[in-house]
């Protein structure tokens, strides 16, 4: 599986991607909204888990590679939780290198998923859930058609600390 922009390439995350993989999960300005830094071997598990084979009724997570197609580049991963049936809905989540702010490839990645999740697997709502205050991620939704649809108090405990999830959704429609 390959989805492929004008800057950018997204291909299934494969064993060679460790490295990339860990980079991303250890640098804590990536992290900052999404957890501590996890322990090595936490890491590996995640990595683990998300190579495993991967079609819309699959329970596990779909995790793509996000690299600059002139360079080959990694910049981050991206991804995909499905809840086909019965709802033919999915979560969608994203992970860059703090190297990479600010440049649109979280934008420009989730675009193209997007449109892969709605024309090729037919699902009929997307999701997403961004810790309130995480503006950076909240516009790459809002680019992308997603509109908040509402805050989840104290949903999460993040580094200790219970915060607040703003929860975003698109209909395939939407846009």
């Amino acid at each position: 599986m390959r989805l492929i922009t004008e800057r950018l390439r997204l291909d299934r995350l494969q064993p060679e991607d460790w490295q990339l993989f860990r980079r991303v999960h250890t640098d804590p300005v990536s992290m900052k909204f999404i957890s501590s830094v996890p322990q090595l071997a936490d890491i590996r598990q995640r990595f683990a888990d998300r190579l495993m084979p991967w079609q819309v009724t699959s329970f596990h997570m779909l995790c793509l590679t996000i690299r600059v197609q002139s360079s080959g580049e990694a910049v981050g991963l991206i991804g995909v939780n499905a809840e086909w049936v019965p709802y033919r809905q999915a979560e969608v989540g994203y992970l860059l290198l703090s190297d990479y702010f600010g440049k649109g490839y979280g934008s420009e990645a989730l675009g193209v998923l997007v449109d892969y999740l709605f024309k090729q697997c037919e699902f009929h709502k997307l999701k997403a859930q961004v810790v309130e205050g995480n503006w950076a991620s909240r516009r790459v939704l809002e680019k992308n058609g997603f509109q908040l649809e509402g805050t989840f108090r104290d949903n999460y405990l993040l580094c200790g600390q219970w915060v607040n999830d703003w929860a975003f959704g698109r209909l395939y429609f939407d846009k």
